[in-house]
């Protein structure tokens, strides 16, 4: 399973507009080669370079696994319609949805990880969950992950 994007390479930097400082839109993904078996979708999205520690910046779930084209800017919903119902937790700034990269100014280069999993099942978390909530839901149902790692700096 690959997961990409069409904003940024791996490894790259992710464009501003996708930022919390920018636009704050979530960026364009595509997960390519979803293994069979697989009938749902879910992406965590962290920053594990926060000074905190590990950031969450977007969790969704619950996408039918022929929807494996996310566009730009999904809306910051509970629940996703046009994703197939694919429902949104809550991230590290405390929003629903997407939260872009905001490191600290002057704190170097950060690391985003976009972590796909091919789930079989679906998974039964509400809308507004916890990382660790969809993690345990997960658990016994990944068949595959892919990661794509973005960058971002604030000087």
């Amino acid at each position: 399973m690959r997961i990409r994007s069409s904003a940024f390479q791996d490894g790259e930097p992710i464009p501003g507009r996708h930022a919390r400082t920018g636009a704050d839109l979530s960026p364009p993904l595509v997960i390519e080669e979803v293994p069979q078996g697989a009938s749902s979708l879910a992406l965590i999205v962290d920053d594990p370079d926060a000074p905190a520690g590990t950031w969450v910046h977007w969790l969704i779930w619950g996408i039918p696994a022929d929807h494996t084209a996310l566009p730009e800017a999904v809306p910051p919903d509970g629940e996703v319609g046009p994703l197939g119902g694919a429902r949104q937790g809550t991230n590290d700034f405390g929003d629903v949805g997407w939260g872009g990269p905001q490191p600290p100014r002057g704190h170097g280069v950060h690391h985003y990880r976009f972590t796909a999993y091919a789930l079989k099942g679906s998974v039964d978390v509400e809308p507004g969950a916890t990382r660790g909530a969809l993690e345990a839901a997960m658990a016994d149902r990944i068949l595959a992950t892919a990661r794509l790692t973005g960058t971002f700096e604030r000087e």
